[in-house]
């Protein structure tokens, strides 16, 4: 089954956050930022963990430590080294993506 709510705990509050709200999630340390238009959550899940429970059609990897939500990509731009970066829809940051995970970018 694909999850749909994410919960993320701050203090003594729990947030609902809906999956689909997601623009990416980027390992930290123990944790994984999960980072909405609004505003970024941290959890205590791996990458590792959530990644089967991810439907990956809507959310790819591009990194070692990073899966973004597709639609939520504005555009991808290729540097002289062949890597890519990432622009995203409400998000100023741009997302590396690895030499790995390159292919995913390369036009239609």
């Amino acid at each position: 089954t694909r999850l749909t709510v994410i919960q993320a705990q701050t203090g003594n509050l729990v947030r609902m956050v809906p999956v689909d709200e997601v623009i990416f999630f980027e390992a930290a340390d123990k944790y994984l930022r999960v980072v909405t238009a609004e505003r970024e959550h941290l959890i205590r899940t791996s990458l590792r963990e959530l990644l089967p429970q991810l439907d990956p059609q809507v959310f790819w990897q591009v990194h070692r430590g990073t899966v973004v939500q597709a639609r939520c990509i504005t555009s991808a731009r290729r540097d002289e080294s062949g890597k890519a970066f990432l622009t995203l829809k409400g998000r100023s940051e741009s997302l590396t993506v690895s030499r790995l995970y390159a292919h995913l970018f390369k036009g239609m």
